[in-house]
């Protein structure tokens, strides 16, 4: 396993540099006009959720990347610490947050926030480090702290360039260059949260929403 999330994160790192690609469908991540209406109209309602959800006092964002998540959170919030497993990707970050380089599998805060966040992560986290994630966000909280998460829907995103499945929980991923990655990807849906007090909805691209735990 450590071998896999050693590659995941090199892949992440790799990747950096193209990731707001597939975010705003550039490049070889365009979709048809349709198809194009549709994704903004999912981000739309994935971010009207994060605004009505209106995260406030400090909030910190795990596996921050780039900062697509992070520019909106310093809107809201009156701090913002973004952590990332790499460099490459918080050098692309938004230098209205302060940033962390550390690996989120080993990594525990040194003080609590009111809000937790993190996008697209969720379903990168192992199915045998799942409790020990959901440990770590709960030191992260203050009494009374919220969370908040958005991911991939069930159906994945078939523009990723060659994504194949290579086991279960396991995808292949490759760049514009055409290196390939293996990487952990469990898709997640709503049934996924019984035992949390969370409000989490799916619409055709993601699964968003926030509570306690």
């Amino acid at each position: 396993m450590k071998d896999l999330l050693d590659e995941q994160k090199r892949y992440y790192a790799a990747r950096a540099p193209e990731y707001d690609d597939w975010w705003h469908r550039r490049g070889r991540y365009e979709l048809e006009p349709d198809a194009l209406a549709r994704w903004w109209e999912d981000v739309a309602e994935a971010d009207a959720a994060l605004e009505a959800f209106a995260p406030s006092g400090s909030v910190l964002e795990l596996a921050a990347g780039t900062g697509i998540w992070t520019r909106k959170l310093v809107r809201m919030a009156e701090r913002v610490v973004a952590v990332d497993a790499n460099r490459e990707t918080l050098a692309l970050n938004t230098d209205e947050a302060e940033h962390v380089v550390a690996d989120l599998f080993a990594w525990r805060p040194e003080e609590t926030f009111d809000v937790v966040f993190f996008s697209f992560w969720l379903s990168h986290v192992p199915e045998a480090r799942l409790d020990d994630f959901w440990a770590l966000v709960r030191s992260a909280l203050k009494r009374g702290g919220r969370i908040f998460l958005v991911d991939n829907n069930v159906k994945g995103d078939p523009t990723h360039r060659g994504r194949a499945r290579v086991d279960a929980g396991v995808e292949r991923r490759q760049l514009s260059d055409g290196r390939e990655f293996d990487i952990v990807k469990h898709y997640r849906t709503p049934a996924d949260f019984p035992h949390l007090e969370l409000h989490v909805t799916m619409n055709g691209h993601f699964i968003h929403g926030g509570g306690t735990l």
